[in-house]
């Protein structure tokens, strides 16, 4: 059955990758997208020219995850033209490199902001109109670098998706008996077919990333390198679309809690495995077991 999906972060990336593989899929898809009448009108055209030459319900959507009134607006514009919305999927994100100690904190905060506060702003625009359906999926894109091998120079960008891995953890229990599911998806490190390495935000304190390079000189790209050595040579990054129409497509209350694409395996999906076992056996000993399933008949 056909969904009303809203895909945030959706100019680039998996978020362009997972707008057009749900449309292809059959469902009513908004492409959130920032800047649509300059910086990204490039992207706009493209996923009407899509829609166009595909014959699918592809349409963007002004969103800026970062503006509130931005984000209440998309919302609206897309209940009111669509009378629901049953999907929201939280892709946008910014990558950042280099040293941890030459990032201010001020660019500490902006790197959470968009990877994880971002995120908030979206839920309390969406989850009133999901809470009175009793029906919905917040699908969250995480990233394994939150439980995984984490090399170094990518440190406020791996505490930031973590930070958005914990709230849609304390997510999935609190809405579940409103009748909302939850899937977290967990790319591994794509380092060619995405932006993120190429577009990725640099450290402001130029002084100390000088100091660092005195005893770790080049390291930023000795991560990309090695990444992508043991990144298998047909890694695709659609693959991480596939599997999000996969739990868009999969009944509720039958959606896996966290799906892993991680070519490299990094190791997390072997951390994360432990910890979502302790999570659903300390449900379970504390009698809120029903919480770890969306209530089907909210």
């Amino acid at each position: 059955m056909s969904k009303i999906v809203l895909v945030t972060g959706a100019s680039s990336g998996f978020g362009a990758m997972t707008v057009r593989a749900l449309a292809d899929a059959g469902h009513h898809v908004y492409a959130g997208i920032r800047q649509t009448a300059d910086r990204n009108r490039p992207a706009v055209a493209d996923a009407a020219r899509y829609a166009a030459d595909n014959g699918v319900d592809l349409r963007s959507v002004e969103l800026d995850v970062g503006d509130q009134d931005s984000v209440d607006a998309a919302i609206a514009a897309v209940v009111a033209e669509s009378g629901r919305i049953d999907v929201v999927v939280h892709n946008a994100g910014h990558m950042v490199l280099g040293p941890l100690e030459a990032f201010t904190p001020e660019q500490l905060h902006e790197v959470f902001d968009v990877n994880a506060a971002s995120t908030q702003r979206v839920n309390r625009a969406v989850l009133p109109h999901l809470r009175r359906q009793g029906d919905g999926l917040m699908l969250w894109v995480g990233s394994t670098s939150t439980r995984g091998g984490t090399p170094p120079y990518l440190g406020p960008y791996f505490a930031a998706k973590a930070a958005m891995d914990s709230l849609a953890v304390s997510y999935a229990a609190e809405v579940a008996r409103f009748g909302i599911d939850t899937t977290i998806v967990v790319p591994g490190a794509f380092t060619s077919g995405t932006n993120h390495f190429a577009h990725s935000g640099r450290a402001a304190d130029q002084d100390v990333v000088q100091a660092y390079e005195s005893h770790y000189a080049g390291l930023s790209e000795q991560v990309a390198a090695r990444l992508a050595e043991i990144t298998p040579p047909d890694a695709d990054p659609s693959e991480v679309a596939a599997a999000i129409v996969r739990v868009v497509d999969t009944p509720k209350g039958q959606r896996p809690f966290r799906v892993h694409i991680d070519p490299a395996d990094d190791g997390a999906e072997t951390v994360n495995r432990v910890g979502d076992l302790v999570r659903s056996a300390f449900y379970r000993r504390i009698g809120l077991d029903d919480l770890l399933r969306p209530q089907v008949n909210a």
